[in-house]
């Protein structure tokens, strides 16, 4: 029997009762799609899947895409590997933000597959958008609809957390760290699925509200990086090798935390095909 059970007030749900390397019917499709929905990030555990098996879970979901920095594993382009080993002190994406909204077509989600876990630490943590602009005031949520933000894929906090990846494993080398993705995307977009609103700025990836300086935004930007990640907008995972995590691009950021120096953490990625945020 499939089971949904919270994780969190804010977001978050674990589902049981399935083996992912099964085929999957209609219906536990179906329930799977809405769980995502309602509780915009969703977790399985003790899954043993190969990367063939991932794939196909992958596709039952959406349309996987390959990642614009970091090359795929052997055979599979859209799988990368997400890895930070035991004489590494930087580990990939280590900031709060949502997946490359430097896009032009930014991704409705991503699939983390745990590999290996350091025997503590590594968690990683997601943030509710939704809540995020829900909890703004009117004025404020008034100034926001008709703003646009400029995002960038080199802003400097966020290129420090994957320079060593795509030193060692980018599509072509170290070259590619100095190719910039830039994009303009409504500061609140609407989920195409909910009909929701959801703050879609980020610290990692924003740069500065169109047609303003980056020192006129900054304030304002300040402010909205602090709010969206307030504790009690958000879920903590804690991961176990097999365990996967399935989020919702479009109205979470996510943050994994950097606290396993000395230890390794390898985790198998898949990044989903998503529409220009409107």
């Amino acid at each position: 029997m499939l089971s949904v059970n919270n994780i969190a007030g804010a977001l978050g749900a674990e589902i049981g009762g399935i083996d992912l390397r099964d085929p999957l019917g209609t219906e536990t499709l179906t329930t799977m799609r809405q769980a995502l929905l309602d509780h915009l990030v969703i977790f399985f555990r003790d899954q043993q899947l190969t990367s063939e098996q991932f794939m196909q879970f992958a596709r039952s979901m959406g349309e996987p895409v390959e990642y614009p920095f970091v090359k795929g594993i052997e055979g599979f382009p859209q799988i990368i590997q997400v890895a930070k080993l035991e004489h590494e002190r930087v580990n990939f994406g280590g900031i709060w933000h949502s997946d490359t909204a430097y896009l032009q077509r930014p991704p409705m989600g991503s699939m983390l597959l745990a590999r290996e876990v350091p025997p503590v630490g590594g968690d990683t943590l997601f943030a509710n958008q939704y809540l995020a602009y829900e909890t703004l005031s009117p004025g404020m949520q008034r100034m926001l609809e008709n703003l646009r933000a400029v995002h960038t894929s080199a802003k400097a906090d966020a290129s420090k957390t994957r320079e060593d990846r795509i030193a060692s494993d980018g599509r072509a080398g170290v070259n590619e760290a100095k190719q910039e993705y830039v994009a303009e995307h409504p500061v609140v977009r609407t989920h195409p699925e909910t009909g929701r609103k959801a703050l879609y700025v980020n610290i990692a990836h924003t740069l500065r509200f169109a047609d303003m300086t980056e020192a006129e935004s900054a304030p304002l930007l300040r402010y909205l990086f602090e709010h969206q990640v307030k504790p009690e907008f958000t879920c903590r995972f804690q991961w176990r090798a097999g365990s996967i995590a399935f989020w919702d691009n479009r109205c979470t950021q996510h943050n994994p935390v950097n606290d396993y120096h000395g230890y390794r953490r390898v985790m198998h990625r898949i990044t989903l095909a998503g529409d220009r945020p409107q």
